[in-house]
């Protein structure tokens, strides 16, 4: 009986433990920022470093960064990233992103053709801005903030 006990406390145990187990990292999980949400981090950060196939933070971003306002130090929350075919706006809209509570865009999704997009970011206030450069890499924050200004909007 005093065997049985121990076995039970056993099988117990290792269903609660393995039950509890902290999982790594979700790198398949599906993820794409929402208006108002603030769980994000790291404004400014290359999202990238971490956030991708392999590495320490959940989900594998395609597209990632953060906005600010004219100041370049204060979060732009709420706004819309929009990625297009054609410059200014122009051609077919391929992805729409929305911009935290925390001035951080990101989505999982699959959304720049090989052919490349330009990015429009639209601040909560209504106001535009176009980027008119091509490009084919959705880490914004490895360019932006580092070697190229900012990603801003008023």
């Amino acid at each position: 009986m005093k065997i049985a006990g121990i076995i039970s406390l056993m099988v117990t145990l290792f269903v609660i433990l393995s039950g509890c187990k902290k999982e790594d990292s979700d790198n398949n999980a599906s993820m794409t920022s929402v208006h108002n949400e603030t769980e994000s981090h790291n404004n400014g950060e290359a999202c990238m470093s971490c956030h991708n196939s392999g590495g320490s933070g959940e989900g594998s971003f395609n597209v990632a960064g953060s906005v600010y306002t004219e100041d370049l130090s204060t979060a732009n929350a709420n706004g819309t990233v929009y990625l297009y075919s054609g410059q200014n706006g122009t051609g077919t809209l391929v992805a729409t992103i929305e911009v935290d509570g925390k001035g951080n865009f990101f989505t999982t999704a699959s959304v720049i053709p090989a052919a490349g997009v330009y990015a429009q970011v639209k601040g909560a206030s209504g106001n535009v801005k176009n980027m008119s450069q091509l490009f084919t890499s959705g880490n914004c924050n490895s360019c932006h903030g580092v070697g190229t200004a900012k990603i801003w909007v008023n």
